[in-house]
């Protein structure tokens, strides 16, 4: 059966001064945001009142599509409409563009094709819960549909003129069950981007003049993100030759390679906390690859922390920074909720990272220089 957590029953709670972390993020004046999935939280029913880390209660807002897991089109819904009764969210929708990618929890926890839905759900059919909940994150996504496709294309390119372009991936509509991930060659179980996505985000790749190739993935890469016996992730535990949903991984890396795709950065989520991973082939088990750098922030007001999680060893990833709320399941109150910012410089065309805390305060920062050729 799928693993349930308790992911999102400390929401928007006034007393502490609702949804704080968008009014740090829009004093910041972000030229845009990108939102790594989980925009809500459609399997977690709201209380009332819970008790937080320390012992007090945190008072949420209440709604009655909240009051239950979504199933029905109009519970969905519900879910978007719950966020909007933040002011610091409506200020931040105000004034800042932004790029949604989906993940999990915009229909169930760890779904994925052909998953048995736990006993809170009267509708047994994963595909029918997957139909109704796109249809309602389509309807409040600030994203045009691509035209003649039914299905309404998540993954998609975003330019912004000649030193950035964002890759935006879609890791959940394409993928197989999650499975024991270990299979020695591709085929339906181990797709995760799916052959048509990867294919897209190899020839936009190549095809890229932009000084800065950002992955958006709403998955890390190497971290050990499981579904009870099964995983959830790109991960397997192996530590060895690329099996698994790992295939398609390394077609891609070694394809970047291979065509001199340079200056490529990942920006991902899932997790409940921050980090910063290099990968390297000098540390890794499969090594046709250039190394390249993955960024991790979250979560911005679900509770934390779920981690850290340990590294697979294939793709070589190393530990550069974490950071993780000390406490299991703890409130924004504890302060573990992050963001992270990217900036480009005009001219050098250097990028920076910083992880910033719910207070905006700089938990770690990452200079990194384009390649130029010699």
């Amino acid at each position: 059966r799928p693993r349930m957590k308790r992911e999102q029953t400390l929401c928007i709670n006034p007393d502490f001064g609702g949804l704080r972390i968008y009014e740090t993020m829009r004093q910041h004046h972000p030229d845009f945001f990108l939102h790594s999935g989980d925009v809500i939280y459609a399997d977690g029913p709201i209380p009332a009142e819970v008790a937080a880390e320390d012992g007090s209660l945190w008072r949420n807002l209440v709604t009655e599509e909240k009051s239950k897991v979504a199933e029905t089109l109009h519970e969905f819904r519900g879910n978007y409409r719950y966020n909007l009764l933040d002011e610091h969210l409506r200020a931040f929708n105000a004034e800042v563009p932004q790029i949604w990618q989906w993940d999990d929890h915009e229909v169930t926890n760890n779904w994925s094709p052909g998953m048995e839905l736990d006993g809170r759900y009267q509708v047994r059919d994963v595909d029918t819960l997957v139909r109704r909940a796109r249809q309602a994150y389509l309807e409040y996504a600030p994203m045009r549909q691509t035209r003649g496709d039914g299905l309404g294309r998540i993954y998609r390119k975003v330019s912004y003129g000649p030193l950035l372009e964002m890759f935006v991936l879609d890791m959940r509509s394409h993928r197989g069950p999650n499975t024991h991930n270990l299979q020695r060659e591709q085929g339906p179980e181990t797709a995760f981007l799916g052959q048509e996505q990867l294919a897209w985000l190899k020839r936009e790749l190549h095809a890229s003049r932009a000084t800065w190739k950002v992955i958006a993935a709403d998955m890390p890469i190497g971290l050990h993100i499981t579904d009870g016996p099964r995983w959830e992730g790109i991960a397997n535990g192996n530590d060895g030759a690329a099996l698994g949903r790992e295939l398609e991984i390394a077609e891609l890396l070694a394809f970047i390679q291979r065509a001199g795709v340079r200056n490529t950065l990942w920006l991902t989520a899932d997790v409940h906390y921050c980090a910063a991973h290099h990968y390297h082939p000098n540390r890794a088990a499969f090594q046709q690859f250039e190394p390249f750098w993955e960024f991790v922030a979250g979560p911005l007001n679900a509770v934390a922390s779920f981690g850290p999680s340990p590294l697979d060893g294939t793709f070589g990833p190393e530990v550069v920074f974490q950071k993780f709320a000390p406490t299991p399941h703890s409130s924004p109150r504890a302060g573990y909720q992050f963001f992270g910012e990217v900036a480009i410089d005009g001219q050098s065309g250097s990028l920076a990272v910083s992880l910033r805390d719910i207070h905006g305060s700089v938990v770690f920062s990452q200079a990194l220089e384009p390649w130029q050729p010699t």
